[in-house]
């Protein structure tokens, strides 16, 4: 056999190994000369294929203490943000400039109210003298004369801001898409607003019933309270009764601010919100004045305001009281539903 009889298998035969050893590098398969780490593109796309997951599996690739821990941690976290959302919420109306002016302002008008008394006491020209004794008489009474005075305007006007702005204010200012962007729901965020404004009205009450006791106790004499009846209680029992009145005033705001908060919700500028509320309420007060419409009276807002007077009868006015709070209780319900219906179902475009 010849030289070249015999280099022709040869180079056939190394060939058709070259063949057999880069095919498969071709079609994306194994060989021993590979670098590790490389995946051809062939390989990964005939290899992942795409399937349905298996709860099965994903259950058991996850501990069992861990998935105990994960299902009860949740609700837990929810609560937690709800309550670190409402302090944030909190935080940021106690702290706004404005709304420090107007519990500074509510605080000083029991002050001038206690000056104006002291100094002008003894003048009975306007027929005013029974009034001014049952406040010369004794210090507490102040406080209820300080309600008077305030629960049907001033305090309106500083929880209506408060509620007005709280829904509206975030959409005029851009902020509320970016509150909603974080996982903290409509109904969530509603709730939050509208318990940042109970808490509002409530420290706008205490805070008149402080200023007016404050100056009752330096200006007037303490002692035993004489009530509208005529009848003289103790001065722990009196503050036991003013306590009930802020209860029941602070109960009061809480209703006008779910009123504010549900108009809030239908516009994007908080002043109009405010205004509306407002309007509503000199308007409920104007239809008080008309005895044509006596019928209507009981069921208007502020109507029930001034019923915190219940307090000051022997015995107490109970039932005054009752139907005040189911009143209270009704506006809270109705206009804080409206502002969950129309909240939630809202387009939110600021």
């Amino acid at each position: 056999m010849s030289t070249a009889d015999t280099s022709a298998p040869d180079a056939e035969t190394h060939a058709t190994q070259t063949r057999d050893t880069e095919a498969p590098q071709a079609r994306g398969g194994r060989s021993d000369g590979r670098m590790p780490g490389l995946v051809p593109v062939t390989e990964t796309l005939r290899t992942v294929e795409r399937r349905t997951p298996d709860p099965a599996r994903e259950a058991a690739a996850v501990p069992a203490q861990d998935a105990g821990t994960d299902v009860a941690d949740g609700p837990r976290r929810a609560r937690w943000a709800f309550w670190r959302l409402l302090g944030s919420e909190l935080g940021l109306t106690f702290r706004r400039p404005r709304n420090l002016v107007m519990l500074a302002v509510l605080a000083s008008v029991p002050a001038v109210l206690g000056l104006a008394l002291r100094a002008f006491g003894g003048d009975d020209r306007d027929g005013m003298g029974g009034f001014i004794q049952s406040v010369a008489g004794n210090s507490l009474m102040l406080t209820f004369v300080a309600f008077s005075f305030l629960v049907l305007l001033l305090m309106p006007v500083a929880v209506s801001v408060v509620a007005g702005d709280s829904v509206a204010g975030e959409a005029g200012g851009g902020t509320l898409r970016y509150l909603l962007a974080a996982p903290a729901g409509r109904t969530r965020l509603l709730a939050v607003k509208y318990l940042n404004a109970v808490v509002f009205a409530y420290a706008v009450t205490a805070v008149v019933a402080l200023s007016a006791l404050v100056t009752g106790l330096i200006l007037f004499p303490a002692g035993p309270v004489t009530l509208l009846s005529g009848t003289t209680i103790s001065m722990g029992e009196g503050l036991l009764r003013i306590l009930i009145a802020v209860g029941y005033v602070g109960a009061g705001m809480a209703a006008l601010a779910a009123v504010a908060l549900a108009l809030s919700t239908f516009t994007e500028v908080s002043i109009g919100a405010v205004a509306a509320t407002l309007v509503l309420v000199v308007v409920c007060q104007v239809l008080r004045a008309f005895p044509e419409l006596s019928a209507v009276t009981p069921y208007l807002l502020p109507t029930r305001f001034t019923s915190f007077d219940a307090v000051l009868r022997s015995p107490m006015d109970l039932s005054a009281l009752r139907d005040g709070l189911l009143a209270f209780g009704a506006y809270i319900v109705l206009f804080c539903s409206i502002a969950w219906a129309r909240f939630s179902g809202k387009d939110i475009t600021s």
